[in-house]
């Protein structure tokens, strides 16, 4: 007899209650209400206040001074500093990680944003005292991420856990051997905490399965967490590790990144390992239709490079997706003091598809100034070519090149139900034939090539590349309520053409940006911009469910230009945030 998917939710959920220690747990009165079933978590969204329970990690008072110094006062590389020169064990910075986690960014990321799927606690304690002994015995670190608390998203495969993407029927298999990411990771010394939470079927943008339960904001539990790499996103921002490592195949790293305002960064192909992984897919899928990468999310650039620093020069060790590497190149210096020559930044203002809304326009404006005051940056305005509104539409076909019936096969096994958000979007279909995938990836080819004119200045191609990067927004809408989220073209896009994308967060929504009695005049450009519109029309929204919401944009270099991306980043991040301390002296 085949075995409900409500019981084996039952089962999972107890089974990661267990892992949580009495003495990490919130009072009742610390936990706001509306945390239900994972079935009425999924369905029942509008019993979702606009509560913020970010403060909760500094106010419960479960963790001690101590404890919060190490999750909050260092960034990654002052923490592997800490560990190096024995002035922090591996042990207590994991203690003081898995507390947090554990009881407050996994309380509160967990009991209260149900970010978490599998608590790794235990074995993370085991290694981090493994760790201290080694530089205890040696005098060396393990590695150069020696100590490093980082989290996975819960596709990436760890021995003896499961790997069940919220989907009843894929629990209870454990996985027999890590990931390659997995594996380089711990290669390098970090220590993986726990795994996270992601939608079902890992194709929707909202974090939710039955499995589970939905995987809330903790900026705001009435808007989207993201996804689909959404529980990590959550336990980043809660501070419940340093580094949290997503997949991207449609924009779930650099989603959950601006829904939660934290640092996300999509590499191109090859530089990560992407292996050794769950997709409820047919295997070898990606490798002829459109292929995901992993990259990390963090709550600074610096952090993000910290990790792909000792990444992607290692990567085709351990992962034969993988491709040579190095993390240096060519990239002129912004700034005070001699420039090889002025970082030039493009600013693409749309898809061509859906028109941002006011305040995605506004910030990506702000930011477009600024950095038209810092030295060493020249900006220029990139005019939307026709072929980018086409990117959107083939991404989507190229995800959908089977039928279907691996995953619906898998939901039925156990008789659990599509989530809302799925229900019409996805049912069975019919295989593309070889002739059909070929020509999809000839237009993929024709818009590739169309496309390079992003980066030329004067159409001089022997003159180089006139663009260094291109700023653009992540959404063409604010972070959106619960199972709003509309366009997916503005990341998407980035993935078909192979081009490496970070999310930067740039200030919050004011007041200022609700624009109250005044709606969009411009023609609507089809139905996805109708459908955006939505998310605005103050007959189908109320806007003050935006303020204080992240308002963020996406950074975007050239095929395999990851460390360039990386250092564009690095300045307009620096920019935006001198642009920010001007700002808040000023008030």
């Amino acid at each position: 007899m085949t075995i409900s998917y409500t019981a084996v939710s039952q089962r999972k959920l107890a089974e990661l209650d267990a892992r949580i220690p009495s003495e990490w747990r919130l009072s009742d009165s610390q936990i706001p209400p509306g945390m239900l079933s994972p079935a009425e978590s999924v369905t029942n969204v509008k019993q979702y206040e606009r509560v913020n329970v970010m403060d909760v990690p500094r106010t419960c008072g479960l963790l001690s001074g101590r404890e919060l110094e190490i999750t909050e006062e260092y960034d990654a590389r002052a923490l592997l500093r800490a560990i190096a020169d024995k002035r922090l064990t591996a042990e207590e910075v994991t203690t003081a990680f898995c507390k947090t986690k554990a009881m407050q960014r996994a309380a509160v990321a967990h009991q209260l944003t149900r970010c978490l799927t599998e608590p790794l606690f235990d074995r993370a304690l085991q290694r981090a005292r493994d760790l201290d002994a080694h530089l205890h015995r040696t005098g060396r670190p393990l590695g150069p991420l020696h100590g490093l608390p980082v989290s996975v998203k819960d596709c990436f495969h760890i021995a003896g856990v499961d790997s069940s993407i919220g989907i009843a029927a894929l629990a209870s298999r454990p996985a027999t051997e890590d990931a390659p990411l997995v594996q380089l990771l711990t290669a390098l010394g970090a220590i993986v905490l726990a795994k996270t939470n992601v939608p079902q079927t890992m194709g929707a943008l909202d974090s939710a399965n039955f499995v589970f339960g939905r995987t809330l904001n903790p900026l705001s539990r009435r808007l989207s967490a993201g996804g689909s790499s959404g529980g990590e996103g959550v336990l980043v921002a809660l501070r419940g590790c340093m580094v949290g490592f997503g997949t991207d195949i449609g924009g779930s790293i650099r989603v959950p990144a601006m829904c939660t305002g934290v640092y996300g960064f999509k590499p191109s192909v090859g530089r990560v390992p992407c292996g050794g992984q769950e997709n409820g897919q047919i295997p070898g899928k990606g490798r002829i239709a459109l292929q995901a990468v992993a990259g990390p999310i963090a709550r600074s650039v610096g952090d993000l490079a910290a990790v792909m620093e000792e990444i992607v020069p290692r990567a085709e060790l351990f992962g034969e997706d993988c491709v040579p590497g190095s993390w240096a190149g060519e990239f002129p210096r912004a700034g005070p003091g001699v420039q090889r020559r002025h970082v030039t930044i493009g600013v693409l203002r749309s898809d061509g598809l859906v028109q941002p809304l006011p305040p995605v326009a506004r910030v990506l404006d702000e930011v477009a100034r600024t950095l038209r005051r810092t030295p060493g940056v020249e900006v220029v305005e990139i005019p939307v070519p026709a072929a980018l509104a086409q990117c959107q539409g083939l991404a989507g076909r190229l995800m959908g090149v089977d039928d279907g019936s691996a995953m619906l096969d898998l939901l039925e096994r156990t008789g659990e139900p599509l989530i809302p958000w799925l229900q019409g979007r996805m049912k069975r279909g019919k295989a593309l034939s070889v002739v059909q995938l070929a020509q999809l990836q000839a237009q993929r080819s024709a818009l590739e090539k169309e496309l390079l004119s992003l980066w030329m200045r004067d159409g001089d191609k022997l003159a180089g590349r006139g663009v260094d990067a291109i700023i653009h927004p992540v959404a063409p809408h604010p972070v959106p309520e619960i199972d709003r989220y509309n366009a997916v073209g503005y990341t998407s896009s980035f993935v078909l053409l192979d081009y490496p994308a970070g999310v930067i967060p740039v200030r919050r929504f004011r007041e200022t940006d609700l624009e109250l009695g005044k709606e969009m005049t411009a023609p609507v450009l089809g139905s996805w911009d109708k459908a955006n519109r939505q998310l605005w029309n103050e007959k189908t929204v109320d806007r003050r469910v935006y303020l204080d919401s992240p308002l963020s944009i996406q950074v975007v270099t050239p095929k395999q230009h990851d460390y360039e991306l990386y250092r564009a980043m690095e300045i307009i991040d620096r920019a935006v945030r001198a642009e920010e301390h001007k700002t808040v002296a000023k008030l």
